[in-house]
């Protein structure tokens, strides 16, 4: 398995398509001002939370049904001009941006929760509804839906991006969790794919395919996801560690043990100091794990004792429990705001931002290098991780006018992409490729595999309208 030979440092240079008056004139006649080209909604589609800087498209499109996704798929495949599935923006990898031009096609206003089939334990919404807002929905039947990045991303681009998050020790990815969908093709034909059952061994996972593809095979218009039942009880805690090592042991253990932990999310001191200034917090600013318990009473009892005592034999020490729900929210609040408090912590810079997920048996392997590095390097950073799994995140905060801060940053995003490769791990745990891993992909897979999926998306886009540029160059 070979690494790539130097990092990436700037995007690959496209030819932009333009979009035609005429595809404009066609799209405004039937959708009229949520068609729009003012520079303002342009550049709003034209970011994510990357530090590249490119071009916005050449429209905005914002789409209320799958009829209105089809018939602009449909008028874009006629004038061979790109089409970017945009949902709330939400994206770390580059996958939001209009690199060859085009239009981005917003879903946000396909907010609907379509079918909640308690009963089955599942729910079909729109892909326009946050995950937010899809619990809020399904609160009075005493179910929830797991799957929890941090940022409140909708149904539509987790299931882009294969997200998973805090909970993905426990409840799976959003791999395991879609069931079924609806999808418009590059052709503008709307298919299904999948059912409501629980399994099936009927032809190709179609559904699969499309879950983690990024917006560059299909426009997800319909979402079927599992629900679980709300646990009866629910602990969370923090525990603080003399050092990194012991915390990242503790994990190893928990997880080896098979205690069902259900969070295991790993802060590092830095970490720790910036997040309790930007969310007020006193924690002690030491190596910390988060941590959350689900099940019967008796349940999370025994599995809180046992992680206590794995965590007392690795210099564990200062539990702090979090029983009641404000308090849980506050804690896991400021959890998934750590990105937003390591930026914080730099005015003016930009995060160049990573993830890797290994075996849990090499964790320690690739997070504490990675963090010796970052140190050596002397560039600013924060270190999260959803460690029950083996995955975590690092974040170099960097002087967008600097370029050798860059530089290092990307050096270092290399270096840990490498270890984690070498370590039987992937270059990606849920962030995605996006623009920002395509020369990794090959390295993890290699060249043949990677020539699979450019074969499946010549098959299935043979214009290279869906979302062009992301995840491999063709």
């Amino acid at each position: 398995m070979n690494a790539p030979t130097a990092p990436l440092h700037l995007l690959p240079t496209v030819n932009q398509r333009p979009v035609p008056p005429a595809l404009i004139a066609a799209l405004q006649a039937r959708l009229g001002t949520r068609c729009s080209t003012a520079q303002v909604v342009r550049e709003q589609h034209g970011r994510d939370e990357s530090s590249f800087d490119v071009p916005p498209p050449g429209a905005v499109v914002f789409a209320q049904s799958t009829d209105e996704v089809a018939f602009v798929v449909q008028l874009a495949a006629e004038h061979r001009v790109p089409i970017i599935p945009f949902g709330v923006g939400t994206s770390l990898e580059g996958h939001l941006l209009a690199v060859e031009g085009g239009i981005s096609l917003d879903v946000s206003q396909m907010n609907q929760v379509l079918a909640i089939n308690a009963e089955d334990l599942t729910v079909t919404v729109q892909p326009g509804v946050t995950r937010t807002q899809l619990n809020t929905a399904v609160k009075s039947t005493g179910l929830f839906f797991p799957i929890d990045p941090g940022a409140d991303a909708t149904i539509g681009g987790m299931t882009a991006t294969r997200a998973s998050g805090t909970n993905a020790v426990r409840y799976g990815t959003m791999r395991e969790n879609v069931l079924a969908l609806e999808v418009v093709t590059a052709s503008g034909e709307v298919i299904r794919t999948g059912t409501h059952a629980k399994k099936s061994s009927a032809g190709y996972d179609l559904t699969r395919l499309m879950v983690g593809s990024e917006g560059t095979l299909g426009v997800i218009t319909e979402v079927t996801v599992k629900l679980y039942p709300l646990p009866e009880a629910v602990m969370a805690a923090t525990c603080s560690f003399a050092s990194l090592a012991d915390a990242v042991n503790t994990t190893i253990q928990i997880i080896q043990l098979g205690v069902p932990i259900a969070r295991c999310e790993l802060l590092d001191s830095t970490t720790v100091k910036v997040v309790n200034q930007h969310s007020k917090l006193s924690l002690p600013e030491s190596a910390m794990l988060l941590m959350e318990f689900h099940g019967s009473p008796a349940g999370v009892n025994e599995q809180v004792e046992l992680v206590q005592a794995i965590a007392a034999e690795n210099n564990g020490n200062a539990f702090e429990w979090a029983a009641t729900p404000e308090e849980r929210t506050r804690l896991w609040t400021a959890r998934h705001n750590a990105y937003f408090a390591g930026v914080q912590s730099r005015p003016g810079c930009k995060a160049i931002t990573t993830d890797t997920c290994v075996p849990i048996s090499r964790l320690a392997d690739a997070l504490l290098d990675s963090v010796t590095e970052a140190q050596q390097a002397g560039i600013p950073y924060f270190l999260v991780g959803h460690v029950g799994d083996g995955n975590f995140h690092m974040g170099y905060l960097i002087d967008p006018n600097v370029p050798a801060e860059r530089e290092t940053a990307e050096r270092l995003n290399h270096q840990l992409v490498q270890r984690a490769l070498a370590l039987g791990g992937t270059c990606t745990g849920e962030h995605g490729v996006g623009l920002h891993k395509m020369e990794f992909l090959v390295a993890e897979t290699g060249s043949g595999a990677v020539d699979m999926m450019r074969a499946i998306k010549r098959a299935l886009d043979p214009q290279n309208i869906l979302n062009p540029g992301k995840i491999f160059s063709l």
